[in-house]
């Protein structure tokens, strides 16, 4: 007994020792309170506010960071400096062709300076190897057939990437990803609703939170057709019915989307997604990146105004054909 009383006071000493060396809050000074996320009027986690996801983090892991799923954080700053200092458009290329296929200068683009918070060396976290999967053999053929119409001389407007016709981005959303410029959201909330607009050719998705079914599978849209629900913390959307003209990644009209947003803190939205289409891709896949707050505001995104740019393209087209069969009749004679 007297064994077991001694031991037990030891151990007491010992706790009280930890304890101690606990510093205490100054005096005056409060313990640091925890981070409550905010409620919409209704009740609901208030995801609301403008939004950025521009990173320079990799959307799929590079050959020369393979098996490395995260960077050091001078590893991270190394990478940063790197890659700043060779996407600055601002530098004058090797001659005029390059310098001409520079497009816009460095003051156009918003592409951010940094990698994730996480320092992940890509979006896609799943599979580990940062990559995303295979495609089916079906899916490899498509997209054969598509590279094919993009290489040869356009002979209309349908020729061109939905983003050159300013009809969609397909990938900013959904899913939600960077890209060069433009990489701003707006989330309003309404009872029974939330509404995420897009910079990036001005779209707006609508998603009721209401527990209503998804549209026929026989009515297709651009942007897919979503719905909410909230568990806990996190938003989840589940968007089907996409059409068969955006192809994330050469997805196909089965694509399953499933997102997930969370707020972590004041200015940050975990945003989370996961592609699902057994038809385009050999296993499912999923990607996240943070959205920041940013100060806004999104100003319209006029896509077509003044947009010359196609019709002069397929100007070029006609008379580059003129051009080449002007030559082959040169040559017959």
């Amino acid at each position: 007994m007297k064994h077991r009383f001694l031991a037990s006071t030891s151990a007491l000493a010992f706790i009280f020792s930890i304890v101690s060396l606990v510093p205490a809050p100054a005096a005056g000074q409060s313990p640091p309170k925890k981070w409550t996320p905010p409620r919409t009027p209704d009740g609901q986690p208030d995801l609301q506010g403008i939004w950025s996801n521009a990173t320079i983090t990799p959307f799929e892991r590079p050959k020369e960071l393979a098996g490395k799923e995260f960077f050091t954080e001078q590893e991270a700053a190394e990478y940063e400096n790197r890659i700043v200092k060779e996407g600055n458009r601002d530098q004058r290329g090797r001659d005029a062709d390059s310098d001409l296929k520079g497009a816009y200068n460095e003051a156009w683009f918003d592409r951010g300076a940094k990698v994730v918070p996480t320092r992940r060396t890509s979006l896609v976290v799943e599979p580990r190897d940062g990559k995303v999967p295979h495609l089916t053999p079906e899916a490899q053929k498509m997209a054969a057939a598509r590279e094919q119409i993009a290489r040869r001389l356009p002979e209309g407007p349908e020729d061109f990437p939905l983003l050159v016709r300013c009809i969609a981005w397909p990938t900013v959303g959904p899913p939600m990803l960077p890209t060069a410029y433009n990489n701003n959201y707006q989330i309003l909330q309404t009872p029974g609703y939330v509404t995420i607009l897009t910079e990036m050719i001005h779209d707006v998705r609508i998603i009721p939170l209401d527990g209503r079914p998804h549209i026929p599978e026989n009515i297709r849209l651009w942007l897919g057709d979503s719905r909410g629900h909230w568990e806990g913390q996190t938003l989840v959307v589940d968007t089907t019915n996409f059409n068969d003209k955006t192809h994330l990644r050469n997805s196909d009209r089965n694509l399953h989307l499933t997102e997930r947003f969370t707020r972590t803190d004041e200015n940050t939205i975990l945003y989370q997604f996961t592609v699902d289409d057994p038809t385009a891709f050999t296993r499912a896949w999923t990607g996240e990146v943070p959205l920041t707050k940013a100060p806004g505001p999104i100003y319209e995104y006029a896509c077509h105004e003044g947009n010359y740019a196609l019709a002069d393209i397929l100007k070029g087209a006609r008379a580059q054909e003129k051009e080449a069969a002007a030559a082959a009749k040169k040559d017959s004679r």
